[in-house]
């Protein structure tokens, strides 16, 4: 195992993580006491996701949607009533800020394959086989910045393997940076 996969790794996504709290700060007040005034309920999102080695962890996000929607495809989102505040923070992707949360807590990474939900079998299947179940879930990926409508998930699962094979710390500065570019864009519907 590389000095960077094996160490290096997880000393920045806590520096990096740490950092990010701080700076973004008063955006975490502001997004907080907006969601509670235009969108009662919990602030926070929690949901159980699949981690490293298949292991299930409590993941956060900003709420965006009602409370007690279930879990729903991304393709029948615009069925479900969203206030302007939710809306706001899905299409600006406020809503994943809290994942750096799980980044601290060493649920997840800044760089690795998107954190599963339950129900995607073949997705799972498909990472435990490449061997990209055994990488911590991520803010990002490589999947994410090459993602496009209608994405199967044998593709998704190819990207999250190249990844798998090939970390580095400069193949996760190269998706940190394209991220800022896929965020300019519509997020894709799967």
């Amino acid at each position: 195992m590389s000095f960077y996969k094996g160490s290096a790794k997880r000393c920045l996504d806590i520096s990096m993580s740490l950092l990010s709290l701080i700076l973004l700060l008063p955006l975490i007040l502001l997004m907080s006491l907006l969601i509670l005034l235009f969108d009662f309920g919990p602030i926070i999102f929690k949901q159980v996701r699949v981690g490293q080695y298949g292991k299930p962890f409590v993941f956060y996000k900003f709420r965006s949607m009602p409370v007690n929607t279930g879990d729903i495809p991304s393709d029948q989102i615009k069925e479900i009533k969203i206030t302007w505040i939710g809306k706001l923070i899905r299409r600006t992707n406020i809503d994943e800020i809290p994942q750096l949360f799980n980044i601290l807590k060493g649920d997840m990474s800044i760089v690795g394959p998107r954190p599963s939900i339950k129900n995607q079998v073949k997705l799972i299947e498909l990472r435990e086989q490449s061997g990209a179940l055994e990488c911590k879930p991520g803010l990002t990926g490589l999947a994410q910045i090459k993602s496009y409508d209608g994405m199967p998930t044998e593709d998704k699962a190819a990207f999250d393997s190249e990844y798998a094979a090939k970390i580095t710390f400069m193949n996760d500065l190269k998706i940190v940076l394209r991220t800022f570019l896929y965020l300019l864009k519509p997020p894709p519907v799967y």
